[in-house]
């Protein structure tokens, strides 16, 4: 079996703040034909999840970056694999890798689109599914807040959260984000908090009653606004706080001069 030119993407300088391009560098590597108990595979999703934005704080320069993603097998060492599985695994932001077949999962393609599980059946689905249900605990009626609710988390909480009968409230960022929330995930409200001057004067429009569940991607004015309005046995699932990741400094802890809930 023939060796393999692959391209990766390694950490060349530790980011400040933003991420830039610069912090980042293409390099090529060749890989080996499989040895007993290997597999070489080529990725064709990788995920970017916002958990990355803290990774690279550790990961060593010059080493390429890892994530969760989906390859199919090119070549085989394993008895437990052919050629042609579709595999998940850890080693995103390369095109080949080469591992030993214990650290990669065998997929079903029939049972979903193969990127899916980077998604809605993957990681972003589990989160959503477990932290709505097990943490927030919806029950039929109650309002359920979800920001960054476009995101490959937020909308699958969205989706869980109609189904399990509540009143959703979506918050994102554009206009195309908000009519998909609106049409596609069918929330009862939605808003571009880009184009909002006040959250909480925005959210008391869509939750009237206060909110029962507040699912937190976000953090920052977010969280201050949410919890202006949050009712008493509220439940805050505090999945991510993508507002913070890039900050230099450690952020205070969430502040309001909000008036609380009528019916906190």
């Amino acid at each position: 079996m023939a060796e393999i030119v692959s391209r990766e993407i390694r950490l060349k300088q530790r980011p400040v703040g933003i991420p830039k391009e610069s912090d980042f560098e293409i390099a090529e590597v060749t890989l080996a034909a499989p040895k007993a108990g290997e597999v070489l595979v080529r990725n064709i999703y990788m995920s970017v999840d916002p958990y990355m934005r803290g990774v690279v704080r550790n990961v060593d320069l010059g080493v390429p970056l890892e994530g969760g993603c989906v390859g199919q097998v090119v070549q085989s060492g394993s008895e437990s694999f052919q050629v042609g599985d579709y595999v998940l695994g850890g080693l995103g932001w390369r095109e080949y890798y080469l591992v030993p077949a214990k650290s990669v999962s065998q997929i079903d393609p029939t049972l979903a689109p193969i990127q899916s599980f980077v998604g809605a059946v993957g990681m972003p689905g589990r989160t959503a599914y477990f932290g709505l249900l097990d943490i927030g605990e919806p029950k039929a009626g109650e309002t359920v807040f979800v920001s960054a609710a476009s995101g490959a988390v937020g909308a699958i909480v969205c989706q869980i959260a109609k189904i399990k009968g509540c009143r959703v409230v979506a918050s994102a960022g554009s206009d195309q984000k908000v009519n998909w929330l609106l049409e596609k995930a069918g929330v009862d409200a939605a808003f571009n908090y880009k184009r909002v001057d006040n959250l909480v004067d925005e959210l008391k429009q869509h939750c009237p009653n206060g909110i029962d569940i507040y699912f937190e991607n976000v953090g920052g004015a977010h969280l201050e606004a949410a919890l202006s309005l949050m009712n008493i046995y509220g439940r805050i699932p505090l999945c991510g706080m993508i507002a913070h990741y890039n900050d230099v400094e450690p952020t205070p802890g969430p502040k309001t001069s909000a008036p609380p809930s009528a019916n906190a």
